[in-house]
């Protein structure tokens, strides 16, 4: 029960989702396709994104995603409360309005297996009375994973991208979804009619274009024109519309014009942009490339009668004022007492008073180690200029943590050392920094220190024995201590990483790959004594020896102040959304969960998002009202890396 698990913060980071500032914005469309005026249709605050217009062109009406309340919720129009259900759901997405409902992929009700994803189709009236308490009725079955809706010109048909009930194979730059399309009336009849695509759209009744990964290594658009009688016979083979040497992602087809909005990207442009294919002649018309050339542009969709496009976009100056970025920022919690803030950073650690965070505000050559008051109302940099990571604060000194300095995830002979950071802030702008190198240059990577309870120890991963493995050592004086100030307390041809130490100091908890250690992918929780001994595996996914297991990947792994919960992130929960139709994500399938250490499960997810969550600390202090106070808005994300255009 969620009253057992303990309460306080738990403090993560996302990645690149600080940067978003996404709106929704619309273009009239001519019939030229030449001329184009945009107009934001969303807040300008809030992070806005994957909208359908709702009803006739004149209207204008819109509905679409927002994250303005902590989490994915569904907005209509301008009407500031969500009209899904924040506390049945946490996340949203790809909404469409039809016939007087709502239909939407909801990810709240967890899957029949680990490693399949909990996206699936819903829908709910839109005119409500009382006794309709907005119930969802859900239109996946149970046991299957569905995302990408899309209804046909009539409403009576659906198309989804969906991996029907087949468990997650792990791949996440092109899901190896399959198009499904079945009747409104009848969900339960559910045709396979294409194997390999995603996100269909509807032109008409009959035919469906989607996007794969060609063969050719492109990203394209396929048509697929579907027998007038609905029934189980074989689909026609699809037909590609799009060419080699151009990404094509993302289609929105029209239903009274041979032509689809579709997100592209060419050879020579960083930027993801918005171009309107005419699927008879072949030819391209740029819409987004003249309006903004020097923006990513996501997700087109196009109005009933063809009038209008939209799609959203890093907002940039159109918002209202100057948009920032907070430095801390609520997120909604599945569990009540359980606060979530998102660190504009990464690796936060909170101070054992709870007034203070350190994190790494990036993980480049411009990074460093920062600390912000937990209102998130005041910042300072105590570090300036290299790359650094993960960070511990001292349970006894004052102003005290430690933190690894060098390249984050690189070989076990790179120079990256644990360094003790202390400081003293003498005024609201003044700190007085002090930092002292605990490890020997030449004993290569050292990283991840965790700092005992009684504040005299740190154990670390280092790469010195030519495998990562972990060791403690003195946390004043560090492997230079007289008479020796470091010892090894794992040893083996794998990899021990991510330590972190237990309140009572009688455990610590670390990832590792010593089960098969030669998949570096695949990790797991461990526990063993602070000497090394008693070592355990701690089975998330399954019971031992199940198939299951061996799947996970599950790093940072953190405990709770009493000693009985784990924190974790994990792949256990598949995919939640389409990583192509976002900007990059790392590992789109990192969630945050806690679990009982004693093995007993209460196995809980906290997050749901196309995002990578991870980097978590728990706190026992609550949440304090945060301050809206942080740095200018920039938009600085990236396109997908794994995307190229070099060949």
């Amino acid at each position: 029960m969620d009253m057992d698990i303990p309460k306080g913060t738990i403090v993560f980071t996302t990645v690149g989702r600080p940067q978003y500032g996404f709106d929704v914005f619309s273009t009239p469309l001519s019939l030229n396709l030449q001329e184009f005026s945009e107009h934001r249709l969303t807040d300008g605050v809030s992070v806005n994104f994957n909208a359908q217009f709702t009803g006739p062109d004149e209207q204008h009406r819109l509905v679409y995603v927002s994250e303005r309340s902590g989490s994915s919720q569904i907005y209509l129009d301008s009407d500031p409360v969500p009209y899904s259900a924040p506390e049945i759901s946490l996340f949203h997405d790809r909404p469409i309005v039809r016939d007087g409902r709502l239909y939407f992929i909801s990810a709240h009700e967890p899957s029949d297996a680990p490693f399949k994803s909990w996206s699936a189709l819903y829908t709910l009236r839109l005119e409500l009375d009382a006794a309709d308490a907005k119930t969802l009725s859900r239109l996946t079955p149970y046991g299957c994973v569905d995302y990408s809706p899309s209804l046909s010109q009539s409403g009576d048909l659906v198309a989804v991208a969906s991996y029907g009930f087949r468990p997650w194979a792990g791949e996440f730059h092109h899901l190896e979804t399959d198009i499904v399309v079945f009747r409104l009336s009848d969900p339960t009849n559910r045709w396979l009619v294409c194997s390999q695509g995603g996100w269909p759209t509807w032109s008409g009744d009959s035919v469906i274009y989607f996007h794969r990964q060609a063969d050719d290594g492109w990203w394209s658009i396929f048509r697929l024109d579907l027998p007038s009688k609905f029934d189980l016979s074989p689909p026609p083979a699809p037909q590609r519309v799009t060419p080699p040497g151009v990404h094509c992602f993302t289609p929105a087809a029209m239903h009274n014009r041979p032509q689809v909005a579709v997100a592209t990207r060419r050879k020579g442009d960083i930027y993801r942009h918005i171009e309107i294919l005419d699927v008879e002649s072949g030819r391209f018309y740029p819409v987004t490339k003249f309006l903004n050339p020097n923006i990513n542009h996501y997700n087109p969709f196009v109005s009933s009668q063809s009038g209008f496009l939209g799609y959203h976009r890093f907002r940039g100056e159109s918002g209202h004022g100057e948009s920032i970025i907070p430095h801390l920022n609520l997120i909604s919690s599945p569990i009540k007492g359980l606060g979530m803030v998102r660190v504009n950073g990464s690796f936060p650690s909170v101070s054992p008073a709870g007034d203070l965070i350190a994190f790494n505000p990036d993980l480049d050559s411009n990074g460093g180690v920062d600390i912000v008051k937990s209102d998130g109302s005041k910042r300072w940099s105590l570090l300036k200029g290299r790359t650094s990571f993960y960070n511990s604060w001292s349970p006894k000194e004052k102003n005290v943590f430690f933190t690894s300095i060098g390249p984050i995830f690189d070989s076990v002979k790179s120079t990256v050392q644990i360094a003790r950071i202390s400081f003293d802030l003498k005024g609201e702008d003044d700190v007085e920094v002090e930092i002292k190198i605990l490890t020997k240059e030449e004993t290569g990577n050292n990283a991840f220190p965790s700092c005992s309870p009684d504040g005299k120890s740190v154990v670390f991963r280092s790469g010195r024995s030519g495998h990562k493995n972990l060791y403690v050592m003195d946390a004043v004086e560090g492997e230079y201590k007289f008479n020796g100030g470091i010892r090894q307390v794992t040893e083996g041809p794998w990899i021990d990483t991510m330590p972190s130490w237990s309140p009572d100091g009688k455990l610590i908890a670390f990832s590792s790959n010593r089960h098969n250690p030669d998949n570096a992918e695949a990790f797991s929780i461990y526990i063993m004594s602070p000497d090394g001994s008693n070592t355990r595996r701690i089975y998330v996914a399954g019971a031992e020896g199940s198939e299951e297991v061996d799947r996970e990947r599950i790093n940072h792994v953190c405990f709770s102040a009493d000693g009985e919960w784990l924190l974790f992130t994990s792949n256990i929960g598949g995919v939640t959304s389409d990583p192509v139709s976002l900007p990059n994500q790392f590992q789109p399938y990192g969630d945050l969960y806690v679990t009982r250490l004693d093995g007993t499960g209460g196995l809980r997810r906290l997050t749901w998002n196309g995002y990578e969550n991870g980097t978590p600390t728990w706190h026992p202090v609550p949440v304090p009202e945060l301050v809206n106070s942080g740095d200018k808005l920039l938009g600085r994300f990236d396109e997908p890396l794994w995307i190229k255009c070099d060949f």
